[in-house]
């Protein structure tokens, strides 16, 4: 007997599935920082435009080659053009998600460690310097990283294994509103620093002569990448929505949300970076060596320090829970696995990358690729290659090879809502849409430099 794929119960979880994927950890330690260098709210003025022009276009593209088909990352290709090799589109989706997924969960396996840090309050005291040793000290140990990492992936191969409903929408039903709640909380306490004034001229004050191609570019990578887009992840949510829903109308209530909590952290963050003199920072660093120190300085900053690893560990979940269902779906729609054998093989692979990834970290290691260690040499394949062509081709797939007759009955649900904005959204996936993830592609790869 075929084993049923699931869908989603409610227009909410559905809603709650997609902000869980696209909500990650770039949004924390990534956009608001690019918002403070690139001119403030010259820079958030500039991304709410290439969001409407780039980004909701390009996640209702994946969205629509879900619908029509209630299919995942590589079957919806293979029903829409059949006899032909679109179906690769989906295969580098999964590859790519398989690459993400191996050092991703290192990074959420870090996030356990400082969120254990935080509740034995050990970095009360410490120096920048002494946080980034014990750090360093903690990633050579090679096995802490590994078992964390496995951890973090049984946890997500848990809520996978329960299956559509009782599992990625139930949980996301809880912990997309739990982190939320948790980034009030900080802001509320950001707004009693003594920073918070500068942290706010950081993050908002105008100043477009800050607006150069570079600055373009950066927000151009930032709406690519916070929407989790080029995978399959959101074709494969979509064919998961069995109900009549206002398709823009939701998906551009997702990317609101994604945006507003993106712009919360930086409220959450920079008054605390600045209440202690320390220079903001980006990626990594910001999180697990700046904001520790931060917290260690800070009256009452073991709670913050808590309650930020907690979100920071839900960012996480949620984010890989969707791409492993992603690959869950393929396995059990092209290789006819059940979910429980799926979901077990890709937790023991998974695993043995994850360990491959964690140990390339040690110092000294030769676990080279090039000159990559496994780790940077997933990242670099998944975001600079894997995820931006994916994403070319899908919005090239969407505006020129499905006929225009399909893909207005899909984006209206039958004419029911959005009329008068397909003309619109047609025209963007079928020009506008291509060429900014090209340029995308060709910044990440070098060819074209502010």
């Amino acid at each position: 007997m075929k084993e049923q794929r699931g869908a989603f119960t409610s227009s909410f979880g559905t809603m709650m599935a997609v902000v869980g994927s696209a909500v990650g950890l770039g949004n924390i330690w990534r956009f608001p920082y690019l918002a403070g260098v690139n001119g403030g709210a010259a820079f958030l003025l500039l991304y709410l435009f290439l969001i409407l022009l780039v980004g909701l276009p390009l996640i209702l593209s994946e969205f629509v080659i879900g619908r029509a088909t209630h299919r995942g990352a590589v079957g919806s290709f293979k029903q829409l053009a059949p006899r032909s090799r679109w179906y690769l589109v989906g295969y580098m989706g999964v590859v790519a998600g398989f690459c993400i997924l191996g050092f991703y969960s290192v990074i959420a396996g870090w996030s356990v460690r400082f969120l254990y840090d935080s509740v034995i309050n050990a970095n009360a005291g410490q120096s920048y310097d002494e946080i980034a040793a014990s750090f360093n000290a903690f990633k050579n140990t090679g096995w802490q990283p590994i078992l964390l990492s496995a951890g973090f992936l049984g946890l997500t191969a848990f809520v996978v294994f329960k299956g559509v409903e009782k599992g990625v929408e139930r949980w996301n039903k809880i912990l997309m509103p739990l982190l939320i709640g948790i980034l009030v909380v900080l802001c509320v306490n950001s707004f009693t620093l003594d920073g918070f004034g500068a942290g706010m001229s950081f993050l908002f004050s105008p100043d477009f002569s800050k607006i150069t191609a570079n600055t373009v570019l950066d927000a151009l990578g930032q709406v690519f990448f916070t929407l989790s887009l080029g995978m399959g992840v959101m074709i494969t949510y979509s064919s998961y929505v069995v109900k009549p829903e206002n398709m823009l109308r939701s998906k551009g209530i997702v990317t609101l949300i994604d945006t507003s909590i993106a712009i919360i952290s930086g409220i959450a963050i920079f008054p605390a970076v600045f209440t202690f003199g320390i220079s903001p920072t980006q990626g990594p660093d910001l999180i697990f060596l700046t904001l520790p120190n931060v917290f260690g300085q800070m009256a009452g900053g073991q709670y913050v320090g808590i309650l930020f690893f907690l979100l920071i560990t839900i960012a996480a979940l949620t984010s890989m829970v969707s791409i492993f269902e992603m690959m869950t779906n393929y396995m059990m729609e092209e290789l006819k696995m059940t979910r429980r054998r799926a979901v077990l093989w890709l937790l023991g692979t998974l695993c043995l990358v994850a360990a491959l990834c964690a140990q390339s970290q040690v110092e000294g290691s030769r676990l080279m690729i090039g000159r990559y260690n496994i780790f940077d040499f997933l990242d670099m394949l998944s975001s600079n290659y894997l995820m931006t062509i994916g994403g070319l081709l899908i919005v090239v797939f969407a505006g020129w090879h499905i006929s225009e007759k399909r893909l207005r009955k899909v984006f209206t649900t039958n004419g029911a809502y959005n009329n008068r904005i397909f003309p619109v959204f047609r025209f963007v996936i079928r020009y506008v849409s291509p060429v900014a993830v090209a340029i995308i592609f060709l910044s990440k790869i070098g060819l074209i430099r502010g």
